[in-house]
Order: structure tokens, then C-alpha cells, then sequence
């Protein structure tokens, strides 16, 4: 299996009134095919039996250079999987290398599923994450928060995870200033995940940080808390 050839195979599935309706709804300029998710799922669940470690990897390489809304989306599909080997340091480099490029929020999260997984996988990956919280770029610091989501969700959370925890929410901390609408949304989606399971450390975000962040994130952070 190619890039090419899978490539191909996705725009035989393609539906040109679709792919006009996605271009509307994304407000992305670039090519969309009109093919839905179970679709390339089922592709994608094809290629990865079909394949080795390497050749997925350049199977992904080319689809997200490809620059296709669906293939970009089947790029993160193939290296989404808790755990890959031999060796899943070049899949989480290459996730990592495409940080930079993300545009908009439905690829972007796709890719960060997939990097979720590999930070999961080796959470020494957060330091290379800590230096995105930094970026000029919103999609690479909204990736920081999206990606650490897996520590929002433990019931007993070891120290270690605790630890992580308080780290990500110290980057939020640093985010509050920044009203841009994703970057707040992203600030909300982690409280909100993290009130389920640990609602204390949300309300003492809140508590110190609420009156600074837009209403409608915070109304969103706070809608999980137990009254």
C-alpha cells in the first residue's frame, strides 16, 4: 500500500455534494472528498492489518502531506493504537511534526487522539509538550491541552498522574489570558473532563482563575461539578 494508492481508494469513496458541504462547515481551504468517518475507518483498518510498522508510517507520512481533509484524518487513524512495536518513537515523532500544521479543530483532534496514545505510552514525551504551551501558534498550544486529556480521566490516579495533572493545569493557569475562542474552549474541555473525577482541583482552578476567563468557559467548566 501507497499513499498514492491509498489516496485513490479514498476518493472512490468520495461524494463531491458532500465534500462542498464539509468545505462549508470546516471554513478550511483545502480538499475535501465528502467520504465519512466509519469509511475511512474501515479503510484504514484494512491498510494498518496490511502493512508493517514502517511502511504505516509512510503510508501516514504521505497522506498528511497529502493535504486532503480525509486523508489527513486517516493519517491519525493509522497511529492511533496504545501500543505499537517494535518501536513507537518515530510514531510519536512524527505525530509531534505535525503540530505545526494544524488549521482547524476536526483534524487537529484526530491527530491528537493519536498523540494521546504515545503520551500515555511514555508520559517523558510531556516535556516536549511543555515547550508547545510557548508557542505563537494557537493550534500547537490548544494541542498541549487536548492531547494530556487521558490524565483528566483516572478514578485513582497515581502520584505520578496527580503530579501531571497539576503540571497541565498550571499550563490552563497560563492560558487564561488568552481569549481567543479555541484556546478557551480548550481551557473548558479539560475542567470539564477533570470535574468528573476530580472535582476539587476544578473548583480550586475556578475559585482563583473564573473571573478572568470568558463566561462562556467557564459556565462550560463548571457544568460537570457535582451540585
Amino acid at each position: 500500500m501507497t499513499p498514492k494508492a491509498a489516496l485513490a481508494a479514498l476518493r472512490a469513496e468520495g461524494d463531491a455534494q458532500k465534500a462542498a458541504e464539509m468545505h462549508r462547515y470546516h471554513k478550511v481551504d483545502r480538499p475535501y472528498l465528502g467520504v465519512a468517518n466509519p469509511v475511512i475507518d474501515a479503510l484504514v483498518k484494512d491498510w494498518r492489518a496490511a502493512v508493517d510498522l514502517d511502511t504505516r508510517l509512510t503510508l501516514a507520512k504521505g497522506l498528511w502531506n497529502s493535504n486532503v481533509h480525509e486523508a489527513r484524518v486517516a493519517a491519525a487513524k493509522l497511529l492511533t493504537q496504545a501500543r505499537i512495536r517494535p518501536d513507537d518513537a518515530e510514531a510519536w515523532a512524527l505525530i509531534a511534526s505535525w503540530v505545526p500544521s494544524f488549521d482547524a479543530w476536526a483534524v487537529a483532534d484526530h491527530a491528537c487522539i493519536a498523540g494521546q496514545k504515545r503520551l500515555v505510552a511514555d508520559p517523558t514525551r510531556l516535556d516536549e509538550v511543555a515547550g508547545w504551551t510557548r508557542s505563537d501558534h494557537i493550534w500547537t498550544r490548544r494541542a498541549a491541552l487536548v492531547m494530556t486529556l487521558p490524565w483528566t480521566k483516572q478514578n485513582h490516579p497515581k502520584p505520578a498522574d496527580l503530579a501531571i495533572r497539576d503540571r497541565v493545569l498550571c499550563w490552563a493557569a497560563s492560558y487564561v489570558p488568552d481569549h481567543d475562542w479555541f484556546i478557551q474552549k480548550s481551557i473548558a474541555w479539560w475542567l470539564r473532563e477533570l470535574s468528573k473525577h476530580d472535582p476539587d482541583r476544578v473548583r480550586a482552578f475556578l475559585d482563583q482563575h473564573e473571573h478572568a476567563m470568558k463566561p462562556f468557559a467557564a459556565k462550560e467548566a463548571a457544568r460537570k461539578l457535582p451540585r
